[in-house]
């Protein structure tokens, strides 16, 4: 691809300070198996990255640090007739559990999702009746599991709903989310940490989006200032956020929500980024596309609060498109 293993990127903040900006290091991380398709999705304490590459065929691995190619190791779900299915690994926990979900037929691009012990072998998650399932996120105590799966409503109309899983119990979290705001279309939840605060976005008509936070059934609304679109897909222990969001040109950026205050992530060279986990060090991981439309995951850590400057007032927008579904 024609670039090293760390590139210098930069954060810059959509703010009232002209050219304000900070100087950050990006990692990426490059699937060996295919160097022009790369997404880091989850990082656990141990600065083990979970993610896929191949956007045809995907391809799940773990990557440990310095995150070259010798250090990936592939995580696929078995397919009984040979070879495996298609899999995206999404989240990992402090033990080194981790969640996600595997193509069961490419034609109608249904999924299951699947959570696998540390050394042990792949089990599949899937809602009862339901033909669509996918698990984003796993709380570092692997106690707690986030994610969505389709639905048929009471007149035949389809959709998806976001959940929890914990103890092998299944929480809707849509109803919550209809009390909230109103109905939606689609909700999915993406994050969960060991307090069982639950991120995610929903759908409240059939073109917008919006990020939501759930602290013991009190809903909030995420959104970055000056955006047209949001999504909030991952929280560590210390409530940090991170996800992507839109401007109404187009442009899309990762960003960092600590307490409010909101940091664009994007490293340089990218013309998209997404900001998909966090962990309790600061570590976050996503991807982004470049000028030559590589899609590259990267690693990186959170700038000192110092460093941050606030983003100025912006009108409340609502959020962009998922690219999870295959």
């Amino acid at each position: 691809m024609g670039k090293s293993s760390t590139v210098l990127g930069y954060i810059a903040l959509i703010s009232a300070v002209a050219g304000s900006a900070h100087a950050e290091s990006f990692t990426n991380i490059i699937d060996p198996a295919n160097t022009a398709f790369t997404q880091a999705l989850g990082i656990n304490g141990s600065n083990v990255v979970v993610g896929y590459g191949n956007a045809t065929n995907f391809n799940g691995f773990q990557v440990t640090k310095p995150f070259g190619s010798g250090n990936f190791t592939r995580e696929n779900f078995p397919n009984p007739s040979g070879g495996t299915f298609f899999t995206q690994v999404v989240g990992i926990d402090a033990a080194g559990d981790t969640v996600g979900f595997y193509v069961t037929d490419p034609a109608t691009g249904n999924t299951s999702g699947f959570f696998k012990p540390a050394g042990g072998t792949f089990t599949t998650v899937n809602q009862p009746v339901s033909v669509f399932n996918q698990l984003l996120g796993i709380n570092q105590n692997g106690n707690e599991i986030a994610g969505y799966s389709s639905f048929t409503d009471v007149t035949g109309g389809t959709g998806q709903q976001a959940f929890t899983l914990s103890g092998g119990t299944y929480t809707s979290i849509d109803a919550l989310l209809v009390s909230k705001f109103g109905p939606n279309f689609n909700s999915q939840a993406t994050g969960v940490n060991n307090a069982g605060d639950v991120v995610g976005f929903y759908q409240p008509t059939g073109t917008t989006f919006s990020g939501f936070e759930d602290i013991g059934g009190t809903l909030t609304n995420i959104t970055v200032p000056g955006s047209v679109s949001t999504q909030a897909l991952g929280i560590n222990n210390l409530g940090e956020i991170v996800g992507d969001y839109s401007l109404a040109n187009g442009d899309m950026f990762g960003f960092l929500d600590v307490g409010g205050t909101f940091t664009t992530l994007d490293p340089f060279g990218s013309t998209a980024v997404t900001a998909n986990g966090i962990n309790d060090a600061g570590h976050i991981v996503g991807f982004y596309a470049d000028a030559a439309t590589n899609t590259i995951g990267f690693v990186t850590g959170v700038p000192e609060p110092a460093t941050l400057v606030l983003f100025a007032s912006g009108l409340a927008g609502l959020a962009c498109v998922r690219r999870r579904r295959a």
